[in-house]
This record gives C-alpha cells, sequence and structure tokens, in this order.
C-alpha cells in the first residue's frame, strides 16, 4: 500500500467557524436510535437471536432460537421507554432525530405518527439492526435500497441522513454512491462536519457519538448509574462550550436508545441535562437535518484541486521535483512511498518529501546542497537561476547590492566553498541583506559537519516555504 485512504489530518488545527445559527457557541444534537422490532431474530428471518444493547450482561446470540428476555427487552423500549423520551423532548421543545430501523418503524406505526406529530427528522438505521461487518458489498446495497423504499412506505418521505452503526468499511461508500442523502453519520472522527469526496461528487459527513452515548449502560466500563452519564454530559457541553467562547464552535452529539435511556433510572440524567443546557444563552438545540442544511449552505464543499496524494508519478514529479533544488529523485521517491491526504498540505508533503532527503547517502545530500548557487553569484548575474531561487533571492534585495555589497558576497561565497565543498544556503525570506551577511559571517568559521548540518537544514526550510507557495 502506498496509498494510505485514512485522513488523520481534519480540520487540523484551525476549524472553521461553523457560523451556527444566532451565534450559538455550541451545537447539541439528540438521536434516538429506534431499533426495537428490528434487531436479530428468527422471527425477522435471521439466523440467530440479538445480542447486543441490553441488560442482559454478556448475552450471546442463540443460534435457531428466539431469546424470550432479549425480546421483552426490546419490547419496553417501544412499549414504554419510547414515550418515557417523547414525553420528555415534547414538554421541554427540544428537537430530535431518529435513526430509525425501517423494519422497527413499520412494526411501530404509533410511534411513528408520534414522531412525526412531535416534527422529529427521521433519518435511516438501516433496514434491521444487524451486523454488516461480513456483509458483501452487493447485499449491503440491497438492504439499503431496501431500506429507503420501507422508509419511504412508513413515513412518506425518504430518508435523507442515514447512520448503519453496524457497518462494514463499505458502508460510506455505497450510501454516497447512492447519491440521495443530506449527510452520512456512520463516522466518529469529528466534532464538526466536513466533507468528502466520492464517485464523483461531494458528501457531507456529520460525525456520531458513541461516548456520549447511553450505550455505555450496557458495556463494560460503562455508566452504572445516570449520575454518571450526566457528569459525562456535563463534562463534554461545559468543555464544547469554552471552546465556542474562544472561537472554536463545536458540536454534541447524544446517543439515546430507547430501551436503556427510557428506564425510570435513567431517564432523570437526561432530564437534567436538558435543563443544564438551557441555563447557557448561546446553545443551539437542533435536528441532524438543520445541521445538515446549514453546513450546505455556509460551508460548502470545496472546490476539487489537485491533492498531491491523488497525482500520477509524472504530474507530482513535475510540480514538485523542484522543491529540493534541482533534485526531482526526492519527489519520486516520496511518491513510491506511502502518500496520504495528511501530506495535502505543505507541512504534511514537506514531511514526505525531508524523510527521503534525510535517509539518502552522505553522498546523495551533499549533491544537493552543491544543486544550490551561491548568493549573489554568477548564477544570478547570469539569470541562470531556478525561477524559486530568483524570487527568493530578489526578495531578500541581492539582486540589487551596491558594488562594495557585491564583492562581499564574492569573497564570503569563494572562502565559504573553498572551506565546506558546497555553497551557503540559507532560507533568505523574511531576511534583509544585514541578516543574511551577519549569518554569512557567522558560520564560515563552522566546523564541517557543523555547517552540513546547518546547511541540510536550511535546504528543508527552502523547502518548507516554497510548499507554502504551492499548498494550503
Amino acid at each position: 500500500m502506498n496509498r494510505y485512504p485514512r485522513d488523520m489530518l481534519g480540520y487540523g488545527a484551525t476549524p472553521p467557524d461553523p457560523k451556527w445559527p444566532g451565534g450559538a457557541k455550541i451545537a447539541v444534537q439528540f438521536v434516538v436510535n429506534y431499533e426495537e422490532g428490528g434487531e436479530n431474530n428468527i422471527l425477522h428471518g435471521d439466523a440467530a437471536s440479538e445480542a447486543f444493547l441490553s441488560e442482559i450482561v454478556g448475552a450471546a446470540a442463540w443460534t435457531g432460537q428466539r431469546h424470550w428476555n432479549m425480546e421483552s427487552i426490546y419490547e419496553y423500549g417501544a412499549r414504554a421507554g419510547f414515550w418515557r423520551l417523547h414525553r420528555l423532548f415534547t414538554e421541554q421543545g427540544v428537537p430530535v432525530t431518529v435513526y430509525g430501523v425501517a423494519t422497527a418503524l413499520a412494526r411501530s406505526p404509533e410511534q411513528v405518527a408520534a414522531m412525526q406529530s412531535a416534527d422529529w427528522e427521521i433519518a435511516s438505521h438501516g433496514l434491521k439492526w444487524v451486523e454488516y461487518k461480513d456483509a458483501t458489498p452487493e447485499a449491503e446495497r440491497a438492504d439499503m435500497i431496501a431500506a429507503i423504499a420501507l422508509h419511504t412506505e412508513v413515513t412518506g418521505t425518504r430518508p435523507r441522513g442515514w447512520y448503519t452503526g453496524r457497518c462494514s468499511v463499505n458502508t460510506v461508500d455505497i450510501v454516497a454512491k447512492e447519491g440521495g442523502f443530506h449527510y452520512i453519520s456512520d463516522t466518529y472522527a469529528d466534532d464538526l462536519p466536513y466533507w468528502v469526496r466520492l464517485h464523483d461528487r461531494d458528501q457531507l459527513i456529520i460525525p456520531y457519538t458513541l461516548d456520549a452515548n447511553d450505550m455505555r449502560f450496557a458495556t463494560p466500563q460503562g455508566f452504572n448509574s445516570g449520575d454518571q452519564f450526566f457528569t459525562y454530559l456535563k463534562d463534554s457541553f461545559d468543555a464544547l462550550y469554552a471552546e465556542g467562547q474562544a472561537g472554536q464552535a463545536r458540536m454534541m452529539s447524544i446517543g439515546i436508545h430507547c430501551r436503556l435511556l427510557g428506564r425510570p433510572g435513567r431517564i432523570q440524567a437526561l432530564r437534567r441535562f436538558i435543563d443544564y443546557c438551557k441555563t447557557h444563552d448561546a446553545v443551539w438545540f437542533a435536528r441532524r437535518i438543520d445541521i445538515a442544511r446549514h453546513w450546505h449552505e455556509t460551508h460548502p464543499a470545496p472546490a476539487p484541486w489537485d491533492r498531491p496524494s491523488q497525482m500520477d508519478r509524472a504530474a507530482f514529479v513535475a510540480k514538485f521535483g523542484s522543491v529540493f533544488e534541482h533534485s526531482p529523485w526526492i519527489a519520486e521517491r516520496a511518491w513510491d512511498d506511502e502518500l496520504g491526504m495528511a501530506h495535502d498540505t505543505a507541512t504534511g508533503l514537506h514531511s514526505a518529501l525531508f524523510r527521503k532527503f534525510r535517509s539518502a547517502s552522505g553522498v546523495e545530500r551533499l549533491a544537493v546542497l552543491t544543486a544550490h548557487p551561491d548568493l549573489a553569484g554568477k548564477l544570478a548575474a547570469a539569470k541562470r537561476l531556478t525561477a524559486e531561487s530568483t524570487s527568493e533571492q530578489a526578495g531578500a534585495g541581492l539582486d540589487a547590492l551596491t558594488a562594495d555589497e557585491h564583492a562581499t558576497f564574492t569573497t564570503l561565497n569563494t572562502r565559504y566553498t573553498e572551506t565546506f565543498g558546497f555553497p551557503f544556503i540559507i532560507a533568505v525570506k523574511g531576511l534583509s541583506k544585514d541578516d543574511i551577511l551577519t549569518a554569512f559571517k557567522a558560520r564560515v568559521d563552522n566546523d564541517r559537519d557543523t555547517e552540513f548540518a546547518t546547511a541540510c537544514a536550511q535546504v528543508e526550510r527552502i523547502a518548507l516555504l516554497r510548499l507554502k507557495d504551492l499548498l494550503p
């Protein structure tokens, strides 16, 4: 593998200002996962019973059998937990997104009517609440199409948001290719929405959460009481709200399951958290579709551009082969090695290139140093510098020296080259003629090992400055 597919950078150190409505410092978003009636069950044509996210510690799938206790726990979510959550959210006037499993929605017409009456968004949570990690892309795609069709029958409109949950490595690609979703949430990679380009189109991703999620009541090292859940939500909110006050607003998702948080011993934690959020002025309670529409309008997908990690070898070397002076072999080796989205910035690509420079032999690195021209030397006078070197030297005023200054540079160039066997190299951007001369006079008295290391470091700095002129 020489093209790494994961994005390990994201927005980096400078995420965008979301510009939430009303100047909100945080967007708080509640998701109610409606899975009851869509879980693994031989009644649903599955091979075994459900074993995930229940009150039964260490539950295992029973092949070919119904699991009565498991079924009744899921039934509690539909019969009691849902309505308890519905009352709380409607009393508080807080909007909700439902991740609705299509077959579960079809088996719960009263609950669907209540969701719609409350103006909750109903996004798709797939056809059934089952695991897709081993599914073929064809089978997963067929279930997605069936889920959209059934969802549309039950709710009257097709879903605009998607979250499989128990997904495969193919899920986001499959759903994006379908082309009809305002957002996909099968990722936990950020605190803000972001765009990905798939199948020659831009797809908005609105990340979800597994930490601020009541599923931790049913997992090892999770929440044991409502107080723990409330404290975790409050701490998360406080951290994100403070970041918003500092100019970096965020989004907070809270995941809820009817059969888990819908229990009386846990629901009060959610009530306390909503009350706590309401003590802050700059909070936007939103459905995920509202966040998606806001992002589409306020932060549209960036225009496509030539990313270094996606260039072919010839184009990559043509564009970046001169970043290290007259040394295209560095770009060639970098392209042949692993590149990913993290290398599509000046800092990232600089890392890929300087690694090849640093790992080269001493002879090869010396050749890079000797490829650099003297400062204000004969090549400059003959106008035979590279475009990069010409611009850099002119920017430092080295193309407009007095006769005395030129003589000084000539003397220093000769002495330096005779002493070390390579020209004096310094990243001149931002330096004056006096700054350069001061450094020149100081470095000419160094020992060779020290000066070789210094020159190599300056070569790397020059490369970074050049890349900053080419890349974000």
